[in-house]
């Protein structure tokens, strides 16, 4: 089983099913696949097989997890699915301490790749949550991105 078929189980667990929440910015979503990012596909129809396939080419792919240590990938995933790839980007960039330009590029996985993977995903889910807590509808999903990333943390532990 590779990475990212490790990963996207519990990313759809963290999503769950369809949502239409009048504060959410993503509008209808389905999967975590939401109106906002893909205005042209018809989430109320979308299968699990093809939100996973989205999530393999959109955010896995296209941000080289696969050349990210397993925990790393697993929270960047989360937070690009939940947050925005550039905003994952950016947050993974601030952790290891290089120019946050919200691009995965060479100089972000050679700092990847100098850091403890535990100890860099504890610094992302820091960041992470300093992210959530300026966010104007923090109030209405705070406290759900707060389980979210103590699911994560549960998660992690076990693929330490």
């Amino acid at each position: 089983m590779n990475n990212f078929d490790i990963c996207i189980t519990p990313i759809l667990k963290n999503e769950g099913g369809i949502s239409n929440h009048p504060l959410d910015a993503g509008k209808l979503t389905k999967y975590g696949i939401s109106q906002r990012s893909y205005p042209k596909l018809d989430i109320a129809a979308l299968t699990a097989e093809q939100a996973k396939s989205l999530y393999k080419r959109d955010f896995w792919d296209a941000n080289q997890l696969d050349q990210f240590p397993l925990i790393v990938a697993f929270e960047f995933f989360d937070c690009a699915v939940n947050c925005g790839a550039g905003t994952a980007a950016r947050l993974l960039q601030r952790a290891v301490g290089v120019a946050e330009d919200g691009i995965v590029g060479p100089i972000t996985l050679a700092a990847i790749g100098k850091l403890n993977a535990d100890k860099l995903a504890k610094r992302m889910l820091a960041h992470r949550m300093q992210f959530y807590t300026k966010l104007s509808n923090w109030p209405s999903f705070g406290a759900g991105w707060v389980n979210r990333l103590a699911n994560n943390v549960l998660w992690e532990s076990n693929h330490v």
